[in-house]
């Protein structure tokens, strides 16, 4: 038996506002759909997503539906979802990875492969360095 009450669609629906998710589909969008889905990106690059039955109100989730939607959707425990609740701050998913633009595969071949720069250093770059550290190897290519 829990100790916290049983979790309703408006609890659930938020959770994902406290959270930022993103809405990517509402019971509205297409027909025959009865759900919200929302999606949350998290810092390993993986993607959450979870389906809240419309409308949204304080319809409660049975112990097993609730238990699923915690543990595969939400991927939180019932305290870390409760908790957000109660303080407004949504659960720790870990340091936000620093999302750069990635570089193009000729890019990283010409690099790597004709002009001999070591794969870590390249890794390491930004596009606009890569790129002009492309463009030095070819002005010295020319002389």
């Amino acid at each position: 038996m829990s100790k916290y009450p049983a979790a309703s669609r408006a609890d659930h629906e938020r959770y994902c506002a406290i959270g930022v998710w993103t809405k990517v589909r509402n019971a509205r969008g297409k027909t025959g759909t009865h759900h919200v889905t929302y999606e949350l990106a998290l810092p390993d690059g993986r993607v959450l997503r979870t389906r809240i039955s419309h409308p949204p109100n304080r319809t409660t989730y049975g112990a097993a539906l609730w238990a699923h939607i915690l543990r595969d959707q939400l991927e939180v425990s019932e305290e870390e979802f409760w908790k957000c609740l109660e303080t407004g701050t949504p659960p720790d998913r870990g340091e936000e990875v620093e999302k750069r633009e990635a570089l193009p595969a000729d890019l990283i071949f010409q690099l790597v492969h004709r002009f001999r720069v070591p794969e870590q250093e390249v890794k390491q770059m930004t596009k606009a360095q890569a790129v002009a550290r492309l463009q030095e190897c070819w002005a010295k290519e020319v002389e």
